[in-house]
C-alpha cells in the first residue's frame, strides 16, 4: 500500500510512457541527470516495484556508456556525502525501492560519451531471478550535482 501514491504520481505523469513492466517487476523511469560534457562519471536513478510474491534482488547494471556501472549507496560522513558500492539490492514481494538522489543509485563510472538532456541510454538491469532486462536512461535536466567529485571509495 505505501507504494500506491508515489505509483500513482508516476503513472499521472508524462513519464508512465518510460515505464517498463516484465514478469513481477515495474520499472519505473531509469533517468540520469544531464551530466556536464567533461563529467566523468554520473549517477542514474529509478524506481523498481516488485508486484510479485517472492523477493528480487538488483544485482548490477551494464551499460556502454561507461567503463564501469555499478550499484552505489550515499552515505554522510561528518556533513560530506561519500559513496560505497553495493553488491545488490532487495526488492521485497509487493514492495517499491527508489534509487535516488542521497541514497541509493547508479554510478556510470568512466564515461566512454557524452550525453545530452532528453538522450536515451542503453542499459541492461540483472536481477538474481528475473535475470537480464534492456531499459533506457532518460537523461533529465541536471540537477546541479556533479558525481564525479565525490569519494566513491570502496570501503
Amino acid at each position: 500500500m505505501k507504494r500506491v501514491l508515489p505509483l500513482l504520481m508516476v503513472l499521472a505523469s508524462p513519464l508512465a510512457a518510460h515505464d517498463l513492466v516484465t514478469g513481477d517487476l515495474h520499472i519505473i523511469h531509469p533517468s540520469i541527470p544531464d551530466p556536464l560534457p567533461t563529467a566523468k562519471s554520473a549517477a542514474g536513478y529509478i524506481t523498481i516495484a516488485n508486484d510479485g510474491d517472492t523477493p528480487e534482488e538488483l544485482i548490477g547494471v551494464r551499460s556502454d556508456f561507461a567503463a564501469s556501472t555499478t550499484l552505489h549507496h550515499t552515505i554522510f560522513e561528518d556533513g560530506i556525502a561519500k559513496m560505497r558500492p553495493l553488491i545488490g539490492i532487495m526488492i521485497p514481494p509487493g514492495d517499491t525501492i527508489n534509487l535516488e538522489p542521497g541514497g541509493m543509485h547508479v554510478m556510470f563510472m568512466g564515461l566512454t560519451s557524452t550525453a545530452d538532456e532528453g538522450d536515451m541510454i542503453p542499459a541492461t538491469l540483472i536481477f538474481r531471478k528475473a535475470g537480464e532486462i534492456a531499459v533506457e536512461f532518460m537523461v533529465d535536466p541536471a540537477d546541479g550535482v556533479d558525481h564525479s567529485k565525490m569519494d566513491h571509495a570502496k570501503n
